[in-house]
């Protein structure tokens, strides 16, 4: 498909330092993509769901982006039978765990979970107009 590019990458498990290196080799990929702020918006859901996925199982992740000219869509896949809980509203406390989810729903013009024979697929999609 014309204008179409994709990332795909495969990070450790508890390999939090994976989550700078996917942020960077996404950037590269978006280039001047969007809007004012859609590469920001992109790199931030991003870190949310690789983090999860870093954080939440126990084994590594693999991160695929595409994006097309109007649109670019981020799938994080675990290889851990664990589901993702729908987000709901973070502990009242200072603790910044339990908001990733949160962004992903509020910033990503949609998102959802795939189930995988083993794991499951956290996705979110931004459309290139989106700020």
């Amino acid at each position: 498909m014309p204008g179409v590019a994709q990332l795909r990458r495969s990070v450790g498990r508890a390999d939090l330092r994976a989550v700078a290196e996917v942020r960077a080799a996404l950037r590269a990929l978006l280039g001047h993509w969007g809007e004012p702020g859609s590469v920001e918006v992109a790199e931030l859901l991003t870190s949310e769901l690789v983090t999860n996925a870093l954080v939440h199982t126990e084994d590594g992740a693999v991160v695929t982006a595409t994006v097309a000219p109007a649109r670019l869509r981020v799938e994080v896949r675990d290889f851990t039978a664990a589901s993702v809980e729908p987000p709901g509203e973070p502990a009242a406390d200072e603790s910044t765990h339990g908001r990733g989810l949160l962004l992903v729903q509020g910033l990503a013009d949609t998102w959802g979970v795939r189930a995988h024979d083993l794991g499951k697929a956290v996705w979110f999609e931004l459309g290139r107009g989106r700020a």
